[in-house]
């Protein structure tokens, strides 16, 4: 995600499970773009230097989103018909939705998961170091809230001299 929270860039791992249907995703997407452009629309919003110098750039399925919003709206900037990205509230409004449907009794948001992906980080044996740079956290102490959460008893750490036997 680009000027997330902290105007931070944010990055994630993308699991192997995920590859394939990802790209039948994609695939369903170049065919939404193809269909818009068959019916005169098919542009996505560029920068504003980029759009100037390169006009018709925004119909190039490089520079279309990979989760694009499932109407046209109209771009503020250039009063263009464009194909924006999924709006950030229809995603927690989903996740909202299927916690709810699936009977979980706390709250539960999109960040809800950024906490347990570095929970399950910890949990796993990942260096806290590497959590922190995944989380994009300036202080190792901001990781340490998710250590304290973690299901681990001393009843789950095994000996380093077990390895050495197997």
């Amino acid at each position: 995600m680009r000027q997330g929270k902290g105007n931070k860039d944010r990055v994630t791992l993308l699991p192997r499970t995920l590859i394939g249907p990802l790209r039948e995703h994609i695939e369903r997407v170049r065919a939404m773009h193809t269909a818009d452009l068959a019916r005169g629309f098919g542009e996505a919003p560029l920068p504003q230097a980029l759009a100037g110098r390169y006009p018709n750039a925004g119909y190039l399925w490089a520079w279309q989103f990979v989760f694009p919003s499932s109407q046209h709206c109209r771009d503020p900037y250039t009063a263009r018909t464009v194909r924006f990205h999924v709006h950030e509230k229809t995603l927690q409004r989903a996740v909202k939705d299927a916690a709810h449907r699936a009977r979980v009794g706390k709250p539960v948001g999109c960040h809800t998961f950024r906490h347990a992906f570095a929970t399950h980080l910890l949990e796993a044996g990942h260096n806290i170091r590497v959590v922190q740079q995944l989380m994009g956290h300036k202080d190792v102490e901001t990781i340490m809230i998710y250590a304290h959460v973690m299901s681990t008893s001393p009843a789950d750490v095994r000996s380093p001299a077990d390895a050495l036997m197997t």
